[in-house]
């Protein structure tokens, strides 16, 4: 059997390409099926195969580039490659990774779906965003929002949410509105410490560049120049998410970000965001991305949990 080998500048480059502990090596590995041997400044492996070859140029050529780029080489990187296939017209990791002035590292969708929702963020002023839990919507949509107030193309990040809690409202919590509302707003706080030092979160929280809002305090406000996600919209009421939709201003980003397998409200209540896909069907300059159990990132076990509930769905 003939080697195939990909010769790089210097072994420097090579040990950038293969990650931290052969991290990036091993995705390589696994997608292709087949070990990747590493050797001075050459990278090499043993198949006959024409395609998976031509597999492996791609993917070692994808990474350098990314490498010249940007100067990264996180397993992100190379999964959102790897995820891309071998056609980049349909899913280029570059041109779709979010790049966040001060961030920790660049933010890469991991699935063809993901690239679709990061192209809608920056087409469309206004984006649904669907799909299951860990399919990645509100993290995009919160990296998207910091890239845009860091980027000085919005002033401020409005963050919102319905409150619907079996049992509780937020009359009954401790504290002022801010301490109220903060426990539903976590998981979009927990998004930005993942991209961003704390402290810094903290300092555009402290400057009200962050603002957190509930949905209820959102009537006869004008939303201008500002990127505003609605997390959780499932659980919004037709009225609720109508007097969302209608405060959106000049120059503002809106991003709206639910999972319609899951609403909490009551069942006679009619859940304002699939009402909102339904009637804002025929407006073209809406994005609309519906991610899937396939687009689970954050755990394998996850994937398959939420893939089993979509396929008894498919059963009913």
């Amino acid at each position: 059997m003939e080697t195939y080998t990909i010769v790089l500048p210097d072994t420097d480059l090579v040990t950038r390409v293969c990650g931290t502990n052969d991290s990036n090596l091993k995705l390589i590995e696994t997608h292709l099926g087949v070990p990747v041997f590493t050797r001075g400044n050459e990278l090499s492996l043993d198949n006959d195969d024409p395609q998976i070859r031509q597999q492996f140029q791609f993917i070692i050529d994808r990474i350098v580039d990314e490498i010249s780029e940007s100067g990264e080489s996180s397993p992100d990187m190379v999964q959102a490659i790897l995820n891309g296939g071998h056609d980049n017209t349909t899913f280029n990791a570059a041109e779709s990774a979010i790049a966040i002035p001060g961030a920790v590292r660049k933010v890469y969708p991991k699935t063809k779906n993901q690239a679709q929702l990061v192209q809608a963020f920056r087409r469309c002023d206004l984006v649904f965003a669907t799909g299951p839990a860990g399919s990645g919507k509100t993290f995009l949509a919160v990296a998207e929002a910091l890239r845009l107030v860091l980027s000085h193309k919005v002033n401020t990040i409005i963050l919102t949410r319905p409150v619907v809690e079996a049992g509780e409202s937020l009359g009954f919590l401790p504290g002022d509105l801010q301490d109220k509302i903060n426990p539903y707003l976590r998981p979009l706080y927990d998004a930005m410490n993942a991209v961003l030092p704390r402290e810094v979160v903290h300092k555009l929280t402290e400057h009200g560049i962050i603002e957190i809002a509930p949905l209820a305090y959102m009537r006869g406000r004008t939303l201008n120049n500002c990127a505003v996600i609605l997390d959780e919209a499932q659980n919004t009421t037709t009225e609720q998410m109508k007097m969302f939709l209608t405060r959106m201003g000049e120059g503002s980003k809106v991003f709206v970000t639910g999972d319609v397998t899951q609403i909490d409200l009551p069942k006679k209540r009619a859940s304002g965001l699939v009402h909102a896909l339904r009637v804002l069907a025929p407006i073209d300059e809406i994005g609309r991305v519906e991610l899937t159990g396939a687009d689970v990132v954050r755990s394998s076990l996850v994937r398959k949990i939420v893939q089993a509930y979509e396929h008894e769905q498919d059963e009913y």
